[in-house]
């Protein structure tokens, strides 16, 4: 958000709730001054849906945080259910093939482009993923996939597991929190995504990997 959009922000949100805006002038000027610092990475349109969202469920005055927690829960989702198409550009051409991904990436994070779904190709045993692999060719340069890996942790994972040949978890449903295939496992009243799968979740993978037939 541009420093010069919190000004119409907060007159928008004052709309609703006269306690958010300062009538004294140097209080003001330190209030855009704050919220522009903090809500900077968050889209003007998206702050003021955050707010309605806010104030159909509560009657306490919106802070900057709530509003900047929920554009990073919802960034979260969005990469989190993203597989990064492999870009158009020459990958020998390392800045602009870094360019496309991100601009790639900038486009889904924003929501101009739904997320890319989760094309499978490494959920299956080691020996299938390489035979897979070979047949389609490289997915990334893998210098690139190690740095972009702590950006795409859910999928990074995945990849590390079928290469290694270990059993994914996020291959079947959760039964303890009803997460589906594909899907971290949750916790807590707000359903927050765990970092580890649930204990029975990660048995069942194991379980069904031993059923299947070894190729």
């Amino acid at each position: 958000m541009n420093p010069e959009e919190v000004p119409q922000l907060i007159a928008q949100i004052a709309l609703a709730d006269p306690r958010v805006k300062r009538e004294n002038e140097f209080e003001r000027r330190a209030q855009v001054l704050m919220w522009a610092g903090i809500l900077a990475d968050v889209p003007y349109d998206y702050a003021i849906k955050a707010a309605h969202e806010h104030y159909a469920q509560s009657v306490w005055p919106i802070l900057p945080a709530d509003i900047a927690t929920r554009w990073t829960a919802t960034v979260r989702d969005r990469m989190n259910r993203h597989t990064d198409p492999t870009p158009l550009a020459d990958p020998e051409d390392e800045a602009a093939w870094r360019a496309e991904l991100l601009a790639t990436r900038t486009a889904v994070i924003t929501g101009q482009t739904a997320p890319a779904p989760l094309l499978e190709l490494t959920a299956a045993p080691e020996a299938e993923v390489q035979e897979r692999l070979n047949r389609n060719g490289q997915y990334m340069p893998t210098r690139i996939g190690e740095q972009i890996a702590q950006y795409r942790p859910v999928r990074a994972e995945r990849e590390r597991l079928a290469r290694a040949g270990q059993p994914d978890p996020l291959d079947v449903r959760c039964d303890w929190c009803r997460a589906p295939a594909g899907e971290p496992c949750r916790q807590g009243k707000n359903l927050a995504r765990r970092r580890s799968s649930h204990p029975s979740r990660i048995e069942a993978a194991a379980a069904r990997q031993n059923q299947e037939p070894t190729p």
